[in-house]
């Protein structure tokens, strides 16, 4: 008989007991040595972006599998776990106001890693910019309070936040990889994981949105004056009178809220590719809605409305919803964590334990 199951991510008030988290911080340690000796500090940050392979080292921990606290709880086990010196690995960042400390926390890395000026720039670039790009460029409701880079002694990094969407009562993950990202606004993510699939979600990072990016990008290399007429109609039908047409429907909050001052800005500036306009300051949500409204209804370039959430939290869903049970990558996640636990110098008892989640973990997400 086939299995097949989806996990939904509960959302849990409070903090994690101290008892747990120094427990799951005794427990990472080891893993995250044998890895690191075994594989590479590389291939950690890899499996760190691995959607699957991180949901099942939070189960190892002991943590509850499908709490939505698996994220912020495991990243800063993690993060407590790590030692530079032994493995060559930092993290940055938190959850709520310790993601605002991440610009210094690289700085302080650099500094252990010994990492040039411009390497420790570029990561703190890439810190702000995967935050921006979750929280504006992708708009499916998910505000984000958890944002954590982990970064290696090459100046490698992987990225693991958290947004919540306070009207469905449901978070959403989102994996980065540093050697995946060849363009912040084209794809660039390993995963992104929910227990919710929107019907309809704004996506400027999809590659059905390229041509939508090119007209948003001349928009604003344009005069922003001309761009006013669209709210005020001239003659023809007004951007607002367009998304008040969507009040029948039940969609994300549309308002168009346009910062006219960044867009002057971004007039100044004249970016090159529409990367360098999201990283301006001030080019927001409602900025970035407006300009992908104007370039679908005057111009025919419509944005990607298609949901990017790629699993349910793990391992997908029973009825290919949101996206089918990858078997094979949750097995070798399984497998993988199986070998660390097993050679990593924990006590027997603390091995058995951490087994015995792992397999509990997958019996409940195939049965």
């Amino acid at each position: 008989m086939r299995r097949s199951g989806v996990a939904d991510l509960v959302l849990h008030g409070g903090s994690a007991p101290r008892w747990l988290f120094s427990r799951m911080v005794r427990l990472a340690r080891p893993i995250i040595s044998f890895i690191v000796l075994e594989y590479g500090e590389e291939e950690f940050l890899r499996r760190l972006a691995d959607p699957f392979w991180f949901q099942a080292l939070s189960c190892v921990l002991g943590f509850d599998w499908h709490s939505s606290g698996t994220t912020t709880v495991t990243c800063s086990a993690i993060k407590s776990a790590l030692n530079p010196d032994e493995h060559r690995i930092a993290a940055a960042g938190g959850k709520g106001g310790f993601s605002l400390k991440a610009p210094e926390e690289i700085g302080r890395i650099g500094a252990t890693f010994s990492l040039s000026e411009d390497v420790v720039e570029r990561l703190t670039y890439s810190s702000r910019m995967t935050a921006k790009v979750d929280n504006v460029a992708i708009q499916g409701g998910y505000q984000l309070y958890h944002h954590m880079i982990f970064i290696s002694e090459s100046g490698r990094w992987a990225v693991v936040q958290q947004g919540m969407n306070t009207e469905f009562k449901s978070a959403r993950r989102y994996h980065w990889l540093s050697e995946k990202v060849k363009s912040f606004v084209d794809e660039p993510h390993t995963g992104i994981v929910g227990d919710v699939r929107h019907e309809r979600v704004l996506d400027m990072t999809a590659k059905a949105s390229e041509e939508c990016r090119k007209v948003s990008l001349d928009l604003v290399k344009d005069n922003p004056s001309h761009l006013r007429s669209y709210f005020s109609g001239g003659g023809q039908r007004s951007i607002l009178e367009w998304v008040q047409g969507w009040r029948g429907e039940r969609r994300l909050n549309m308002r168009v809220n346009v910062n006219w001052k960044a867009l002057r800005e971004a007039y100044e500036r004249q970016p090159e590719n529409y990367e360098q306009l999201l990283a301006i300051r001030g080019i927001g949500r409602g900025t970035v809605r407006a300009l992908a409204f104007i370039s679908e209804l005057v111009f025919g370039a419509p944005p990607s409305w298609k949901d990017p959430v790629k699993y349910s939290f793990a391992v997908g869903g029973k009825d290919g919803v949101p996206y089918p049970v990858d078997r094979k990558r949750m097995d070798e996640a399984a497998a993988f964590l199986e070998e660390a636990v097993e050679e990593a110098k924990l006590g027997v008892e603390e091995k058995v334990e951490a087994l015995k989640r792992l397999r509990r973990f997958i019996w409940k997400n195939t049965s």
